[in-house]
């Protein structure tokens, strides 16, 4: 990298981000011929519910572009390759260069997107039924935080876009902010989905919760109900366990049925009353 920035002439400090990466999206001038734009890349790995980041840090000059790139997402071969078979975009110069790296990056962000979009369709689904479910407000916060991570990459990303197709970067020949305009476009409605999805998020977080407070209020009434059927027993039970001298019925004949008798009835009304209440 050193003798690529010492013959092409790279500033220091821009060659210094790219090579360290872990930087946030952004777009500077060094010079009046040189540009340097730091994007960053997302893939999505299901199994783990994981947003993976990677980073290309893009030089451009009047007659370069110099690509560094961290991580495993958005090969730049297959955009080359692209590039090669499209002259009419590879006759604008470098930027045009730079216009399908962006695309490419945007076209991912999408693709993650839309990944992000089936895990919180899941998500909903899961909280609404009717099967209880223990991993439903883990899987939540891991995909809040996997969003977070989304937005930290998408959100920055709309200044330098808006400025390419606006046509606010000098050097910028003046064909090319169409083509700008169309990622721009796509990196705004990229932006708005996952704002929607952590709304989504959200709102599936609070009704998690409050399904939660349900069961456990229909739990502790289920456990009120049979707590109080079991007491009538016990009472009984208990006035008669106590061994007094003077109780009659314990010397007739019928006292032990009689007994028995009126722990069923009361137990049998008491199960039908809470049944119709809707406690049981």
């Amino acid at each position: 990298m050193n003798s690529v920035a010492e013959t092409l002439g790279l500033h220091r400090l821009a060659v210094e981000d790219a090579v360290a990466a872990h930087q946030r999206p952004k777009l500077e001038r060094y010079a009046d011929d040189q540009l340097f734009m730091v994007l960053k890349t997302l893939w999505y790995v299901d199994k783990d519910d994981a947003v993976e980041t990677g980073e290309i840090a893009i030089f451009v000059g009047k007659h370069y572009v110099v690509t560094v790139r961290h991580g495993a997402g958005s090969e730049l071969g297959v955009t080359r390759r692209e590039l090669e078979e499209h002259t009419e975009i590879l006759g604008h110069g470098p930027y045009a260069v730079l216009y399908r790296v962006c695309d490419r990056v945007v076209d991912a962000d999408e693709d993650v997107a839309s990944e992000l979009q089936t895990d919180v369709d899941e998500i909903e689904m899961s909280v609404f039924s009717d099967r209880r479910s223990g991993g439903d407000a883990r899987r939540i916060y891991t995909l809040k935080r996997e969003l977070s991570e989304f937005r930290r990459a998408v959100v920055p990303l709309r200044e330098p876009l808006t400025r390419f197709a606006q046509r606010n970067v000098a050097g910028m020949p003046a064909d090319a902010a169409t083509f700008f305009r169309d990622v721009a476009d796509h990196v705004i409605r990229v932006h708005d989905q996952v704002e929607s999805l952590d709304t989504l998020l959200s709102s599936a977080h609070d009704a998690y919760v409050a399904r939660i407070s349900v069961q456990q209020n229909d739990d502790m009434r289920k456990i009120s109900a049979w707590v109080a059927i079991a007491a009538v027993p016990t009472m009984i039970a208990g006035v008669y366990g106590m061994n007094f001298e003077n109780m009659p019925e314990l010397t007739w004949r019928y006292g032990y049925f009689l007994v028995v008798g009126v722990m069923v009835t009361a137990c049998s009304l008491m199960y039908r009353a809470f049944k119709r209440s809707g406690w049981l």
